[in-house]
């Protein structure tokens, strides 16, 4: 009963059929209360997302995967310190996993406590996990995403270079050599390896120390007679993934060992040996019903069936000997069973049937692929040579897909390197050289939804609003299940000032997912493009509840607040996001534009610059950042820095202006007009930028000019305060300096 409801459970499983997998694991363990048994049930939980059940079963557990799962769930909960304590120390509990029911490698539990240590605000001992986790499994691409998120990624180059082939090869081929070479022993010199079946099937019970069902097999780490004995099962006769020549161990899934090949193709067996030879596995089967009942249950019943009928198919067409040998097997079966009182019993003598027809098969298929040298064979000398020749041929054959996989790892290691450093230039805000590095991918890999996301957003980075809104109108076509970076897309609608596109979004993503933090930023969003910011404040809000730690809904809260002019909860917001990801630059911008706004220009320096120091390539920041210095009076440095911003874009004209407006302060007329003129053709229904000209021929003393640039300045409805100026600017031309101190 126990192997049965196991072996259920973990269909469930599989099969996600979370709520049966549930109830069936809790009557598996009111029934037979055992750790193992509460691991698994705990394992239901999880899938079932139900942490917090998962945690108290756990609670107290100190076997190795107890801990394990207990600090998965203990995460979920954001229970970090119980989870850190329940990971702790590492060696201790990577030695004690030596597991069927649950692999812990060392990478995923050091993994695990980077993401501990992420979230306490403890970043050096972050990086020191996750890098870690990477020297343990290259392959480890969610440990090299954290570090790319935390600034401290090395170059993909050093991650995934070829330094770090080997340790993937000796990680996947090691174990498939291993394997290798164990199935193809001779089996009829090792007792143990000849029942190997009914080994492994006794130990989920006798040993319990985590062995599972679907791993012993499914899994290599089960019993490497196991994992030959079922592939080649699977394959009938033919090789395993490592080989394309028949192996000389016979296909048939029994918890009784296949007899050597030898013994199947001696051609004078009589009938009364066969008979003699079905009522000693029947014995043997009686003996051990325990695990005769176990070992059904490890193997699909499909596999037995399909075995038979390829058996009966070939019969067809087999010699009158063969025929009399199956028809001798089969009354003395239909004998046996007659005389067997329980329904037990019978099933048993079934089993028995079809050993005895697995037999016969394998007899056939050995007669067809060696028949022309089956004479030979009754020498041990000749089944040796022959045997030799087999595992030659699979060791060849070994050697073969060896270099295919050494290949792959290769071609594997080789695309992550160019994802790895897109990825890391993309976090390090070095948008174009992310883009650049994203153009090489093969189409397969562009189009998948991920990559047209991350360029999307590195168009974002850029400013450039409408080669952003391609890309994600890509990803939308491609994988509209998709909402990865959906939150960043809203806002490009929202520069775009696209109310309709933004609607339609936001009902397509709220269909797809309602409890996504990414579906309300998008509602928010919408609702603030149409000035309704306390709706769209609750919307950014109800981010926050569905995810506490997703920092661009607190960010959005924030921008909202400062919107409605409340600047205290707007800070809080700030705040709240930078302890949620300290290089979330945006709330740092934002705490900056609060203290601007106020006139605290030093803090607005401060948080200027930390936004700064962590996305030095972004204009609008540097823009801000100058303002601030030229508010203090540092006109050098606030140059120095729109100069640095006007390198970065170009187009931006808002860095121009500042210059410009500099260049005046600083005497440099000439100068400060040539960029008002080349600003005049890029903007001309700015009135600031006549306005600036208008004083700056003023200055210079050429008032019909100055007249000119001051009414086109006002025909183009400036704002009430730059009104006022003007006129005022107007009235006194006569009188000097006075326009440029009130500019």
């Amino acid at each position: 009963m126990e192997a049965l409801l196991v072996n259920y459970v973990e269909k469930s499983l599989e099969q996600y059929m979370r709520r049966n997998a549930v109830f069936l694991c809790e009557r598996l363990y009111a029934e037979f209360p055992s750790e193992v048994n509460l691991q698994l049930l705990a394992r239901c939980y999880l899938n079932n997302n139900q942490p917090h059940s998962a945690y108290y079963v756990l609670k107290g557990m100190q076997m190795a995967q107890s801990r394990y799962l207990f600090a998965i769930a203990c995460l979920e909960m954001d229970l970090f310190c119980e989870a850190e304590a329940a990971l702790l120390p590492v060696k201790d509990l990577c030695a004690e996993v030596c597991d069927h029911l649950l692999e812990v490698p060392n990478g995923a539990v050091q993994y695990l406590l980077g993401i501990i240590y992420r979230d306490t605000d403890r970043k050096n001992k972050s990086i020191e996990h996750f890098r870690k986790t990477l020297s343990i499994d290259p392959l480890f691409w969610a440990a090299y995403e954290q570090l790319c998120m935390l600034g401290e990624a090395e170059e993909a180059a050093v991650c995934f270079g070829d330094a770090t082939v080997p340790c993937v090869q000796e990680h996947y081929l090691g174990n498939a050599s291993s394997c290798l070479l164990i199935a193809d022993t001779d089996h009829s010199s090792d007792s143990s390896q000849r029942f190997g079946l009914e080994y492994l099937s006794r130990s989920h019970l006798k040993q319990r120390e985590g062995n599972n069902i679907r791993d012993i097999c499914e899994n290599n780490h089960g019993g490497p007679i196991l994992t030959g004995a079922v592939r080649q099962s699977k394959n009938s006769c033919c090789s395993t993934s490592f080989s394309s020549t028949p192996s000389p161990v016979p296909t048939q899934i029994s918890d009784v060992a296949p007899p050597p090949l030898v013994r199947n193709i001696h051609l004078c067996q009589s009938e009364d040996s066969l008979r003699s030879s079905t009522q000693a596995r029947r014995k043997f089967a009686c003996d051990n019903e325990s695990a005769q009942i176990r070992g059904s249950l490890f193997f699909d019943s499909g596999l037995r069936r399909s075995a038979r009928l390829a058996a009966g198919q070939r019969s067809l067409n087999t010699s009158q000997g063969s025929e009399n040998k199956a028809k001798s097997l089969h009354a003395s079966t239909k004998l046996s069973s007659e005389t067997c009182s329980s329904t037990f019993c019978q099933g048993k003598l079934m089993e028995t049937y079809e050993v005895a027809v697995s037999e016969l098969e394998t007899y056939e298929v050995a007669v067809s692929e060696f028949g022309a040298t089956s004479s030979s064979l009754s020498s041990t000398t000749d089944v040796k040579s022959i045997q030799h020749e087999i595992e030659n041929t699979k060791l060849s054959s070994f050697i073969s897909d060896s270099a295919t996989i050494k290949s792959g790892i290769s071609d594997t290691m080789k695309l992550l390197r160019t994802l790895g450093e897109g990825y890391r230039h993309l976090c390090m805000f070095r948008c174009k050289e992310a883009l650049n590095v994203y153009q090489k991918l093969s189409s397969k890999q562009y189009n998948t939804g991920w990559i047209p996301s991350q360029v999307g957003k590195a168009y974002f980075e850029l400013v450039d609003y409408l080669n952003a809104d391609y890309a994600f109108s890509l990803v939308r076509q491609i994988s509209p299940y998709n909402l990865e970076e959906m939150d960043v897309y809203s806002t490009v609608l929202y520069h775009l000032k696209q109310d309709m596109k933004l609607k339609y979004l936001a009902q397509e993503i709220i269909l797809v997912d309602r409890f996504a933090p990414q579906t309300w930023c998008a509602i928010g969003n919408c609702y603030s493009l149409q000035k309704d910011h306390e709706s769209a404040l609750k919307s950014f809000q109800r981010a926050v509840q569905l995810n506490s730690r997703f920092a661009y809904a607190h960010t959005l809260s924030g921008h909202e607040y400062v919107i409605m002019e409340d600047y205290g909860k707007g800070v809080e917001c700030y705040q709240t996001s930078l302890h949620v990801d300290a290089r979330h630059y945006n709330s740092w911008y934002g705490l900056g534009m609060i203290y601007l706004r106020q006139e605290k220009f030093e803090f607005a320096e401060h948080h200027f610059r930390q936004a700064y120091q962590i996305n030095p390539l972004s204009s609008v920041i540097m823009y801000y950042l100058g303002t601030t210095l030229e508010a203090l009076k540092r006109s050098e440095e606030a140059l120095e820095m729109m100069e640095k911003a006007i390198v970065i874009d170009n187009k931006n004209p808002l860095p121009k202006y500042s210059k410009a407006k500099l260049l005046v302060t600083l005497g440099k007329l000439n100068e400060a007009l040539e960029i008002l003129e080349e600003l005049k053709e890029c903007t001309p229904r700015e009135s600031c930028i006549y306005a600036l000209m208008g004083a700056i021929y003023k200055r210079n003393k050429k008032y019909d000019k100055a007249m000119l640039h001051f009414g086109i300045a006002l025909d183009l409805k400036p704002s009430i305060v730059d009104v006022a100026k003007i006129e005022a600017a107007i009235e006194k031309l006569i009188i000097p300096d006075e326009m440029e101190e009130s500019l």
